[in-house]
């Protein structure tokens, strides 16, 4: 995959909101134009920790970044996953200080924007602050699901849950067909998402493929059967209707 310009991240970025809300030609070259900081970041550090404050927020332009709590003992549990053309922390610009922390599960890169940025944009076009409105409440949308389904689906569900969502989130970002994508995360990585041992993601993984559901590379998944996926893991899209 070619290395990311920061005018292209952010036109994936301007494409997202667009999905989900009208932006007009003035709105999308106001978002196009803001300045930002590059940042690249190894695979596995973190780069932002739980009670810490920032002056920014993270737009993914390449890579996987996930969002994670911690126990006092070092334990992990990831909450959500984040995509090239997300940012990953919008909140922050109400919120400055994090209440959770956000990891490279790959190298990624990230263009830092500036709260005070932000705002402007958001005051001068309501376009844009209804978009962010809404892109806050989907990534709710999307905690509450992973809840559900650390808290009362089996782990043969849970996998195929997550399978079905990242499937419908890079579609809905014209980068996979639905059916094929990149989901470069260790079976460590799958365990602190689903609740479960690296050996019980391997007896799952393994399960799913001999039921001819998924075939899961190093860095990538296929899904051979959507119905059946779907029903396994219980998959209803409309949490992500205005991703």
């Amino acid at each position: 995959m070619p290395y990311p310009s920061n005018h292209s991240a952010m036109a994936l970025f301007v494409q997202r909101l667009a999905s989900h809300t009208p932006l007009d030609a003035d709105a999308r070259e106001a978002l196009l134009s803001l300045p930002v900081q590059r940042h690249d970041v190894r695979a596995h550090a973190d780069f932002v920790e739980v009670g810490s404050s920032s002056d920014h927020a993270s737009l993914v332009a390449e890579g996987l970044v996930g969002r994670f709590g911690q126990t006092g003992d070092g334990r992990r549990q990831i909450v959500s996953l984040h995509l090239p053309g997300e940012i990953a922390d919008l909140q922050s610009v109400i919120v400055p200080q994090a209440t959770t922390a956000l990891t490279a599960l790959t190298g990624s890169t990230l263009l830092r924007v500036a709260h005070d940025d932000l705002r402007r944009v958001g005051l001068r076009h309501p376009g844009i602050a209804t978009a962010f409105w809404r892109a806050c409440v989907v990534e709710a949308a999307i905690v509450a699901q992973w809840l559900i389904n650390i808290g009362q689906r089996p782990a043969r569900s849970r996998m195929a849950h997550l399978f079905c969502e990242m499937a419908t989130r890079y579609a809905q970002l014209d980068q996979s067909d639905g059916r094929r994508y990149r989901l470069p995360m260790t079976q460590e990585q799958l365990g602190d998402a689903l609740g479960l041992t690296s050996v019980h993601v391997n007896r799952t993984l393994q399960g799913l493929r001999e039921e001819r559901l998924v075939s899961v590379s190093r860095d990538s998944v296929e899904i051979l059967d959507w119905d059946g996926l779907v029903a396994a893991g219980e998959f209803d899209r409309a949490y992500l209707a205005a991703a």
